[in-house]
């Protein structure tokens, strides 16, 4: 209902409202927490005091191996750095333990040693975050995957809706495809082994980075595919790609950036039939877009519980040019 709502109200669509894809996991899917710390407690925010903070206890979305984790630092609360603003755990897609601490006003980086002799799993990364400058590991393994690079928190769903959306731009073998916003480039490699020559555009560094060298780590090892990582901000990325036959975005919660969509709008005038898959986090902002871009008609959509017992929903939307 929130994403119809949305797209009739705010897009102007003629539409119902979507078939919904639920999780298969209701509780225990998120691979990520992100806590803020406030004095002397670090938690979470009381939904109706968003300017208070009280001590996590357990977070029952939250999967096991981050929650245990957090049971071991928060008794050693003394020996997160000070002062603190944040506290992000995750848990990697290789299963690494990630601990990122952040903090400002303290030109000294983290000493986290003593942190994770205190904890005793030699095996978890922790990460010093300073308010200018780059996030980088202070104590425990090198990780083999950037902590702060942008992954989904139910990693299972998100896969499907990539491969859904790619499934949604029909034949591409031989075409140019786009990936915008494509961090680590997963949709682009789908896109790749599909044939098609795709190009993934996002402005984190390190998501690049390291897409890029597993790319390339594949492709020695004989994975077929074309994929190209161009890194920068969207919105001024485009200039330097070739035409493209077919597009898939995957923006934040901000939506498309005017100079994209007016981008899209203008290929979408010359390109009848050719497909656009949005994979939207906010419905709101969906709609907008839409609505900027009246050459490309909804052909589909679907809602997907990516954060179950939560209000955020994930949609996708199958555009095509009249």
């Amino acid at each position: 209902a929130i994403v119809g709502d949305a797209l009739r109200r705010i897009g102007g669509q003629d539409v119902a409202d979507p078939e919904i894809v639920p999780s298969s996991l209701g509780w225990r899917y998120r691979t990520k927490i992100t806590l803020t710390a406030r004095g002397s407690a670090v938690g979470l925010h009381p939904y109706d005091r968003p300017d208070a903070v009280f001590d996590l206890v357990e977070c029952p979305i939250t999967r096991d191996p981050i929650m245990a984790l957090w049971t071991q630092v928060k008794r050693h609360r003394a020996l997160l750095p000070s002062p603190l603003d944040a506290v992000v755990l995750r848990e990697d897609r290789d299963g690494g333990l990630h601990v990122v601490a952040s903090g400002s006003g303290s030109a000294r980086p983290w000493d986290a040693a003593p942190l994770l002799m205190a904890v005793g799993d030699p095996r978890i990364c922790y990460w010093w975050a300073p308010e200018r400058g780059a996030a980088r590991v202070v104590a425990g393994p090198a990780p083999a995957v950037p902590a702060q690079a942008f992954e989904q928190v139910n990693p299972e769903l998100a896969a499907r809706i990539r491969a859904e959306a790619v499934r949604a731009l029909g034949e591409v073998t031989g075409r140019v495809v786009w990936d915008l916003y494509g961090g680590v480039g997963d949709t682009g490699g789908l896109v790749a082994r599909e044939g098609a020559q795709a190009w993934s555009v996002d402005v984190d560094r390190s998501a690049v980075a390291w897409g890029q060298r597993r790319w390339e780590a594949g492709a020695r090892a004989g994975v077929p595919g074309s994929l190209r990582f161009v890194l920068g901000r969207v919105e001024e990325s485009l200039r330097r790609l070739p035409e493209p036959d077919a597009i898939v975005v995957n923006p934040p919660r901000t939506g498309l950036a005017p100079r994209v969509t007016a981008k899209i709008e203008q290929w979408a005038r010359r390109r009848t039939g050719g497909r656009v898959a949005y994979i939207s986090c906010d419905p709101a902002t969906l709609a907008r877009d839409l609505a900027r871009m009246p050459a490309l008609a909804l052909s589909g959509v679907v809602a997907y519980d990516l954060f179950p017992q939560t209000a955020h929903v994930e949609a996708l939307a199958v555009l095509e040019a009249r």
